[in-house]
């Protein structure tokens, strides 16, 4: 397998560690970008080398045109981790990202013959449930962003700043595109475990919507709930970097 010698854009390495044993590859939230892993590493074993994903429309792809449709996004994502899959890697993605990791997941093993030793959705319904709400991404851009505001994890700097707004709202756009149009399709179940994350006080999925994530599975399942709302994974980061350490060692 073909070795890391250039630059690539899509993976970045907060805390590069050519010793690890395993790579996590993590994705973000809608509207999110890899910097808001920058200090898992700081919280996790040097055992494992966190490499967030970096999606086009943020960061230092922020001229690039995001994505609206999840298969070019995750055939995408998968030709620019491959140099990065000579070794054992698990996958981690929040909300919108627990959507593109799992069809990444299974992309990497129809296309590839390649999977993960673990897969860790966090904060999203499983994909064979029907979301009980309507979908956003078409709605004019003062309601789209009242409903963005719903979520609780947009600072309140950003709320009040429209230059940041309009900075935000194509990206943000784009990605509710990726997920209000997304069909899901049934395959086999994976053969490597599935752990879910949810936070206690999200009001946006059941327990029922994440326990489903079991059927994609024939191997280890379990749901961890956590303080806090749907980011949660800030509230909550060191106890959430410690269940995927023990998962993974």
């Amino acid at each position: 397998m073909t070795t890391k010698t250039t630059f690539n854009s899509w993976v970045t390495c907060p805390k590069p560690n050519p010793q690890a044993k395993l790579r996590l590859f993590c994705l973000p939230y809608a509207g999110g970008s890899a910097i808001i892993f920058r200090t898992w590493p700081n919280d996790l074993p040097p055992t494992i080398e966190v490499c967030p994903i970096e999606l086009p429309g943020r960061g230092r792809k922020m001229n690039l045109p995001p994505y609206t449709e999840m298969q070019p996004l995750v055939s995408e994502i998968a030709q620019n981790i491959i140099p990065y899959l000579d070794k054992p890697f698990a996958i981690f993605g929040h909300s919108m990202g627990g959507l593109v990791s799992f069809e990444l997941a299974r992309l990497l093993r129809s296309d590839y013959n390649l999977t993960p030793l673990h897969l860790f959705i966090s904060a999203r319904n499983a994909p064979q449930i029907t979301p009980a709400k309507r979908p956003i991404y078409n709605l004019p851009d003062a309601e789209f962003w009242q409903e963005i505001r719903n979520f609780n994890g947009t600072p309140d700097d950003v709320i009040e700043n429209e230059e940041i707004i309009q900075l935000f709202l194509p990206i943000l756009r784009a990605d509710f595109t990726v997920l209000d149009t997304y069909n899901y399709t049934h395959q086999p179940p994976f053969d490597f475990p599935i752990s879910v994350f949810g936070g206690l006080q999200d009001q946006e999925f059941t327990d029922y919507e994440l326990e489903a994530w079991k059927e994609h599975t024939i191997a280890f399942f379990n749901l961890h709930k956590f303080e806090g709302n749907h980011f949660f994974i800030k509230e909550s980061q060191n106890v959430l970097l410690k269940s995927i350490s023990q998962q993974l060692q």
